[in-house]
Protein backbone atom coordinates (compact mmCIF):
# COMPACT_ATOMS: atom_id res chain seq x y z
CA UNK A 1 0.00 0.00 0.00
CA UNK A 2 1.51 3.33 -0.75
CA UNK A 3 1.12 6.67 1.39
CA UNK A 4 0.19 9.61 -0.77
CA UNK A 5 0.17 12.06 2.42
CA UNK A 6 -0.58 12.81 5.66
CA UNK A 7 -3.50 10.87 7.36
CA UNK A 8 -6.60 13.32 8.41
CA UNK A 9 -6.27 13.77 12.05
CA UNK A 10 -2.99 14.95 11.08
CA UNK A 11 -4.10 17.84 8.28
CA UNK A 12 -7.14 18.22 11.21
CA UNK A 13 -4.81 19.11 13.69
CA UNK A 14 -2.68 21.67 11.70
CA UNK A 15 -6.16 23.15 10.88
CA UNK A 16 -7.45 23.35 14.23
CA UNK A 17 -4.46 25.42 14.97
CA UNK A 18 -4.82 27.89 11.87
CA UNK A 19 -8.32 28.32 13.56
CA UNK A 20 -7.40 29.76 16.70
CA UNK A 21 -4.29 31.84 15.33
CA UNK A 22 -6.33 33.15 12.47
CA UNK A 23 -9.81 35.15 12.40
CA UNK A 24 -10.17 34.20 8.55
CA UNK A 25 -9.95 30.90 8.64
CA UNK A 26 -11.81 30.47 11.64
CA UNK A 27 -14.69 32.54 9.88
CA UNK A 28 -14.52 30.30 6.75
CA UNK A 29 -14.70 26.99 9.04
CA UNK A 30 -17.53 27.99 11.09
CA UNK A 31 -19.72 28.76 7.66
CA UNK A 32 -18.28 25.50 6.90
CA UNK A 33 -20.13 23.97 9.33
CA UNK A 34 -23.16 26.02 9.65
CA UNK A 35 -24.10 25.32 5.81
CA UNK A 36 -23.08 21.60 6.04
CA UNK A 37 -25.24 21.23 8.70
CA UNK A 38 -28.78 23.37 7.82
CA UNK A 39 -30.32 25.37 5.24
CA UNK A 40 -31.73 28.13 3.72
CA UNK A 41 -30.09 30.41 5.94
CA UNK A 42 -29.61 34.03 5.24
CA UNK A 43 -26.52 36.21 4.29
CA UNK A 44 -27.94 38.19 8.08
CA UNK A 45 -28.67 34.60 9.67
CA UNK A 46 -25.27 33.18 8.53
CA UNK A 47 -23.68 36.44 9.58
CA UNK A 48 -25.06 36.33 12.97
CA UNK A 49 -24.24 32.74 13.61
CA UNK A 50 -21.41 32.85 13.24
CA UNK A 51 -20.49 36.34 15.06
CA UNK A 52 -22.34 34.00 18.01
CA UNK A 53 -19.82 31.41 17.70
CA UNK A 54 -16.63 34.09 16.99
CA UNK A 55 -17.65 37.51 18.77
CA UNK A 56 -19.37 40.42 17.47
CA UNK A 57 -17.41 42.13 14.15
CA UNK A 58 -15.41 38.92 13.52
CA UNK A 59 -16.24 40.17 10.00
CA UNK A 60 -14.43 43.54 10.67
CA UNK A 61 -15.53 46.77 9.98
CA UNK A 62 -16.98 48.94 7.48
CA UNK A 63 -16.07 45.62 4.53
CA UNK A 64 -17.70 43.32 6.69
CA UNK A 65 -19.95 42.54 3.29
CA UNK A 66 -16.47 42.12 1.63
CA UNK A 67 -14.91 40.19 4.04
CA UNK A 68 -18.49 37.79 4.44
CA UNK A 69 -18.93 37.05 0.47
CA UNK A 70 -15.10 36.34 0.23
CA UNK A 71 -15.41 34.03 3.05
CA UNK A 72 -18.45 32.39 1.08
CA UNK A 73 -16.63 31.95 -1.89
CA UNK A 74 -14.04 30.04 -0.58
CA UNK A 75 -16.57 27.83 1.13
CA UNK A 76 -18.29 27.48 -1.92
CA UNK A 77 -15.02 25.94 -3.58
CA UNK A 78 -14.36 23.56 -0.93
CA UNK A 79 -17.89 22.38 -1.23
CA UNK A 80 -17.41 21.61 -4.61
CA UNK A 81 -14.21 19.93 -3.76
CA UNK A 82 -16.62 17.37 -1.56
CA UNK A 83 -18.82 17.03 -4.62
CA UNK A 84 -21.30 19.22 -3.41
CA UNK A 85 -22.73 22.20 -5.01
CA UNK A 86 -24.05 25.72 -2.66
CA UNK A 87 -27.11 27.25 -4.15
CA UNK A 88 -29.27 30.03 -2.88
CA UNK A 89 -33.23 29.87 -2.78
CA UNK A 90 -35.30 33.26 -3.18
CA UNK A 91 -38.86 31.41 -2.43
CA UNK A 92 -40.45 33.19 0.14
CA UNK A 93 -41.32 29.89 1.91
CA UNK A 94 -37.70 29.01 2.49
CA UNK A 95 -35.16 31.86 1.30
CA UNK A 96 -31.25 31.65 2.09
CA UNK A 97 -28.37 29.39 1.33
CA UNK A 98 -28.57 25.49 0.97
CA UNK A 99 -26.61 22.50 -0.59
CA UNK A 100 -28.17 21.17 -3.14
CA UNK A 101 -29.47 17.42 -2.59
CA UNK A 102 -29.52 17.50 1.07
CA UNK A 103 -32.75 17.99 3.64
CA UNK A 104 -32.99 21.13 5.33
CA UNK A 105 -31.26 19.35 8.79
CA UNK A 106 -28.06 17.37 8.59
CA UNK A 107 -29.16 13.68 9.84
CA UNK A 108 -26.86 14.14 13.15
CA UNK A 109 -28.56 17.74 13.84
CA UNK A 110 -32.18 15.79 13.05
CA UNK A 111 -31.17 13.17 15.77
CA UNK A 112 -29.79 15.99 17.97
CA UNK A 113 -32.97 17.79 17.73
CA UNK A 114 -35.24 14.39 18.18
CA UNK A 115 -33.62 13.14 21.61
CA UNK A 116 -33.98 16.39 22.76
CA UNK A 117 -38.12 16.74 22.26
CA UNK A 118 -38.60 12.89 23.62
CA UNK A 119 -36.86 13.90 26.84
CA UNK A 120 -39.64 17.06 26.68
CA UNK A 121 -42.58 16.33 29.54
CA UNK A 122 -45.70 17.11 28.05
CA UNK A 123 -47.33 18.47 31.57
CA UNK A 124 -44.30 20.97 31.12
CA UNK A 125 -45.36 21.84 27.59
CA UNK A 126 -49.15 22.31 29.06
CA UNK A 127 -48.18 24.21 31.97
CA UNK A 128 -45.91 26.61 29.82
CA UNK A 129 -48.70 27.04 27.07
CA UNK A 130 -50.85 28.50 30.07
CA UNK A 131 -47.84 31.14 31.12
CA UNK A 132 -48.64 34.78 29.90
CA UNK A 133 -46.21 35.94 27.72
CA UNK A 134 -44.57 37.98 31.08
CA UNK A 135 -44.38 34.49 32.80
CA UNK A 136 -42.43 32.95 29.95
CA UNK A 137 -39.88 36.20 30.09
CA UNK A 138 -39.49 36.36 33.49
CA UNK A 139 -39.11 32.26 33.65
CA UNK A 140 -36.82 32.23 30.39
CA UNK A 141 -34.74 34.97 32.86
CA UNK A 142 -34.88 32.93 35.27
CA UNK A 143 -33.33 30.04 33.85
CA UNK A 144 -31.01 32.22 32.55
CA UNK A 145 -30.03 33.65 35.58
CA UNK A 146 -29.42 30.23 37.62
CA UNK A 147 -27.14 28.94 34.66
CA UNK A 148 -25.03 32.21 35.48
CA UNK A 149 -24.82 31.21 38.81
CA UNK A 150 -24.26 27.73 38.64
CA UNK A 151 -20.98 28.86 36.22
CA UNK A 152 -19.72 31.22 38.59
CA UNK A 153 -20.02 28.98 41.28
CA UNK A 154 -17.69 26.43 39.26
CA UNK A 155 -15.66 29.09 38.25
CA UNK A 156 -15.13 29.80 41.97
CA UNK A 157 -14.68 26.73 43.26
CA UNK A 158 -12.02 25.90 40.50
CA UNK A 159 -9.96 29.82 41.74
CA UNK A 160 -10.90 30.01 45.18
CA UNK A 161 -8.91 33.58 45.13
CA UNK A 162 -11.66 34.92 42.63
CA UNK A 163 -14.50 37.53 44.62
CA UNK A 164 -17.85 36.53 43.50
CA UNK A 165 -18.01 39.52 41.91
CA UNK A 166 -15.30 38.59 39.08
CA UNK A 167 -16.61 34.96 39.31
CA UNK A 168 -19.84 36.11 37.93
CA UNK A 169 -18.03 38.73 35.32
CA UNK A 170 -16.21 35.26 33.87
CA UNK A 171 -19.22 33.56 33.72
CA UNK A 172 -21.18 36.50 31.83
CA UNK A 173 -17.63 36.15 29.45
CA UNK A 174 -18.29 32.45 28.86
CA UNK A 175 -21.96 32.68 28.27
CA UNK A 176 -21.41 35.79 25.66
CA UNK A 177 -18.17 35.70 24.11
CA UNK A 178 -16.36 32.65 22.83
Amino acid sequence: MVNIGPSFKAIEAILQDAIQRDLTTARRMTLLAILWNECYLTRDQLVARVELKLGKDCFGGSSWEDNFYRDLRIVKRALRAAGRQLRYSRSKSQPGYYLQSQPALSPGLRQILISSAAEVDGRQIDIYRRLSPAGRFRQGCSISDTARKVTAYRIRQENPDLTPAEANHLALERAYQP
